[in-house]
């Protein structure tokens, strides 16, 4: 995955128009879209090679005034910001984790007691780590191989996702984003360069969508499913970093009460609980 902080620089002042910060540019057809290298040097208050040579990743050492002041020029959200930090200065490199994620019995004890709520860990690469009963009869996790318990692979391998989520979509960009996110903190991944790789080769929604370089994290949202069994349903959520694990999160759907979708919850609720047979 190397070149993706020139690829994130060109990706991001391609979306920003000249009159976006203040330029006025007359006459004859612009060369490139959005912002020229030499217009993000001037803005940002660095020569014109320094900002060529951090483009193509052969730069020094980069403080955090001039990170600060591309992105500032680039209009980068929050994430963005961080995202370019990381890539342009990486820390050292650690060690990829285990193939078989663990997931602490602790945290399996804390999915049980959210019975009320649609609940599941996400890892690594977006990998779905463990559910409880009720996330099980939204999604039905405990129905799919292991190969197929990760995020990107259910939404673009599988075509019934596309049924599953109205908003395919919007899901897929998401889960694009939040993908790239983790691969700039995880540069030396080499299941997630296979991942990517696979994705890849597999399917064009994918390709389009990681040549794009959009970076967001999933911290709170709303999905739409249209569950086979219980109907359309609004679920927003909620991510929670897991203490001592940074690799992992907790997923927990949140009806709102009295809302169509939270009886709907309920009669899954039910239908999980009833007894085999």
């Amino acid at each position: 995955m190397d070149g993706d902080l020139g690829d994130f620089l060109r990706s991001r002042r391609a979306r920003i128009q000249p009159a976006d910060v203040g330029l006025n540019v007359y006459g004859g057809r612009r060369r490139v879209p959005g912002l020229r290298r030499e217009e993000v040097a001037q803005l940002a208050g660095v020569s014109v090679d320094y900002y060529i040579r951090l483009e193509q990743g052969r730069g020094p050492s980069v403080s955090d005034a001039v990170l600060d002041a591309i992105a500032r020029v680039l209009q980068l959200d929050e994430t963005e910001h961080t995202y370019l930090r990381t890539v342009a200065r990486p820390g050292p490199r650690a060690s990829a984790p285990a193939a078989n994620q663990r997931v602490r019995p602790g945290l399996r004890l804390l999915l049980d007691t959210l019975g009320g709520a649609p609940a599941f860990v996400l890892g690594r690469r977006m990998d779905v780590l463990a559910w409880n009963a009720l996330g099980d009869a939204v999604v039905g996790y405990s129905r799919m191989r292991p190969a197929e318990l990760n995020i990107p692979r259910q939404v673009f391998l599988d075509p019934a996702t596309r049924e599953l989520y109205p908003e395919w979509a919007a899901v897929a960009a998401e889960t694009v984003a939040h993908l790239r996110l983790d691969a700039g903190l995880h540069p030396d991944d080499k299941q997630l360069a296979t991942l990517v790789g696979e994705l890849s080769m597999k399917s064009e929604d994918f390709r389009r969508l990681w040549a794009d370089h959009q970076v967001k994290a999933k911290t709170y949202g709303v999905k739409r499913i249209n569950h086979p069994v219980a109907g359309e349903l609004t679920l927003p959520y909620e991510t929670l970093g897991v203490p001592g694990d940074p690799g992992q999160s907790l997923v927990v759907y949140t009806p709102e009460p009295g809302s169509e979708t939270a009886e709907r919850i309920a009669l899954l609720a039910s239908w999980a609980a009833a007894p085999a047979g």
